[in-house]
């Protein structure tokens, strides 16, 4: 008989606030085994696992509980229980542009996740926001489709900001474009739509901000640093300051 092997589960961590991860995500952070957070370097704390922490730490009184609460030959039980322990890998996923050196961190944290995966554990991929839009997990998703795969959504960061600043992102039969990085695509992509997020907006230029500026017409241009977070700031217009998590909604009256 084949032995069963694990699931791989990626999950959206949503923007920023704990409260905004899904009721099955909950579950899932609850009993899965391992945990798999990529972080930008060895030095820096994932803000993904960041998000998760309050549910990982309420885990973590509930096994404890539990374990004093059992009998003395129960402690004896060996620890590895799939539903109370936990491991957490931390694989490395650089902020760089170098093809090569991304190709080889992506393919060596999947030889990780299979190593589990193999010994029939699943695994939970968390991710910021939804695992379907522009993120980390599709990486080691491709890599690993010869494995069980789930998908848990989660609240998306443009989504987010749109709630943030109480506006709706689009209304009746308007266009709405996600635009992941501005270049010389925009000016073409400006005439074609009505409402524009533009997501890391701390990779803008003054240049390009500067031809959406330049649009004919009203327009609206709100941009939300931080969102959902203890320390978000919206603020009207391009952001002179950009940190990592700014994104922008651009709002074009034609």
């Amino acid at each position: 008989m084949t032995e069963r092997k694990g699931k791989l589960i990626g999950i959206g961590v949503g923007p920023g606030d704990t409260e905004l991860l899904t009721i099955k995500a909950v579950k899932i952070l609850k009993t899965v085994p391992i945990i798999c957070s990529p972080k930008s370097a060895p030095d820096k704390e994932s803000i993904a696992l960041s998000i998760i922490k309050p549910i990982l730490e309420k885990r973590k009184k509930e096994s404890d509980k539990k374990e004093s609460d059992r009998k003395e030959e129960d402690l004896k039980k060996n620890d590895e229980d799939k539903n109370e322990s936990l491991k957490i890998l931390e694989p490395v996923f650089p902020m760089i542009e170098d093809g090569k050196t991304l190709e080889k961190h992506w393919d060596e944290a999947s030889s990780l996740i299979a190593k589990y995966l193999n010994e029939g554990l699943d695994v939970a991929f968390i991710t910021l926001g939804d695992p379907s839009i522009y993120s980390t997990f599709s990486y080691v998703q491709k890599r690993l489709d010869e494995y069980e795969i789930e998908m848990v959504p989660g609240v998306n960061s443009f989504t987010a900001c749109a709630s943030s600043i109480s506006k709706p992102l689009v209304e009746k039969d308007e266009i709405l474009m996600i635009i992941p990085k501005i270049d010389d695509r925009l000016e073409t992509l400006l005439k074609n739509g009505n409402n524009f997020v533009l997501m890391k907006t701390s990779r803008n230029t003054e240049e390009l901000e500067d031809i959406i500026h330049n649009q004919d017409g009203e327009k609206e241009i709100i941009s939300v640093q931080n969102c959902t977070m203890e320390n978000e700031e919206i603020i009207y217009g391009f952001p002179k300051n950009k940190p990592y998590l700014t994104t922008t909604i651009v709002k074009l009256k034609k």
